[in-house]
C-alpha cells in the first residue's frame, strides 16, 4: 500500500471520528433543548398517572387525571415551542410521538385491568397506530410526506378527553351552564368518547391506507408530486 493511500485511509478515520463526535453533540444539545425537555417529563408522567390509578380511590384517580392532562398540555406545548423557536429536531421528532403513544397504550392498558374499558377495543386501537405508525416509516423511507387528515385530528381529541373521563372512573355531579344533569357516571362517558375516536380512527387509517397507496402508485409512474389528503 503507498503511502499516499494510507495517509487517504487514516484522514477518512479521522473524519468519520469527528463526525460521530460532532453527532454526539448535537444529540445532548438537542436532548438539552426544552421541547425535548418537556417531552421526556411526559414520558416520566407514565408512571405517576399509573401508580394512582392502582390506588384506585376517587382522589387518586383525580391526580391521575390531573397528571394525564398536564402531559396532554405539554403534548401541545412543546410542538409549539419547537416550531416557534425553530428547535425542531430528529430526536424530537423520534422521542414526541413515541411518548404519545407510550402513555396512551399503558394508561389503556392499565384500564382494561380495571375494569373499565374492554381490551377488543384497546387491541384495535393500538393496532391501528403500530399500522399506521409502520406505514408513515415506510413512506419517509421512500421520501412521500403524506400529511394527516381532520380524521386523526378529531380522533385524538375524542382519545384524550375520553381517556381523562375513564381515569376519574367514579360518578359525579355534573353541571354545564345552567343545566344540571345529575350524577353522570364518567366510566360510561368516557366509554362513549373512545368509541367515537375509535371509528374515526378506523375511518381515518382507511383514509391514509389510500393515500398511501396513491402515493406509492404516483411515484411508480414517475410522477412529480405524489397526492397527499
Amino acid at each position: 500500500m503507498s503511502q499516499a493511500r494510507r495517509k487517504e485511509r487514516r484522514a477518512a478515520r479521522v473524519e468519520r471520528r469527528s463526525q460521530r463526535a460532532k453527532d454526539r453533540r448535537t444529540l445532548w444539545e438537542d436532548a438539552g433543548n426544552l421541547p425535548n425537555l418537556l417531552t421526556f417529563l411526559r414520558i416520566l408522567m407514565i408512571p405517576a398517572v399509573l401508580v394512582f390509578l392502582e390506588r384506585g380511590g376517587p382522589r387518586d384517580c383525580i391526580y391521575a387525571a390531573l397528571v394525564y392532562a398536564a402531559a396532554a398540555i405539554t403534548d401541545l406545548l412543546d410542538g409549539y415551542l419547537a416550531r416557534r423557536r425553530g428547535l425542531v429536531s430528529v430526536l424530537g421528532k423520534f422521542l414526541d410521538p413515541l411518548a404519545d403513544k407510550l402513555i396512551v397504550a399503558a394508561v389503556l392498558v392499565w384500564l382494561v385491568s380495571m375494569g373499565r374499558m374492554p381490551a377488543w377495543a384497546v387491541v384495535l386501537l393500538l393496532s391501528r397506530e403500530i399500522t399506521i405508525t409502520a406505514l408513515r416509516s415506510i413512506a419517509s423511507s421512500e421520501g412521500l410526506v403524506i400529511s394527516a387528515g381532520s380524521g386523526g385530528k378529531l380522533k385524538t381529541a375524542l382519545q384524550m378527553v375520553g381517556i381523562i373521563c375513564l381515569i376519574v372512573g367514579y360518578p359525579y355531579p355534573c353541571h354545564l351552564g345552567l343545566y344540571d344533569f345529575g350524577v353522570v357516571d364518567y366510566v360510561h362517558v368516557g366509554r362513549m368518547l373512545v368509541y367515537l375516536s375509535l371509528i374515526f380512527s378506523l375511518t381515518s387509517a382507511a383514509e391514509y391506507l389510500q393515500m398511501f397507496a396513491r402515493a406509492i402508485e404516483a411515484k411508480n409512474e414517475g410522477t412529480p408530486e405524489a397526492p397527499a389528503g
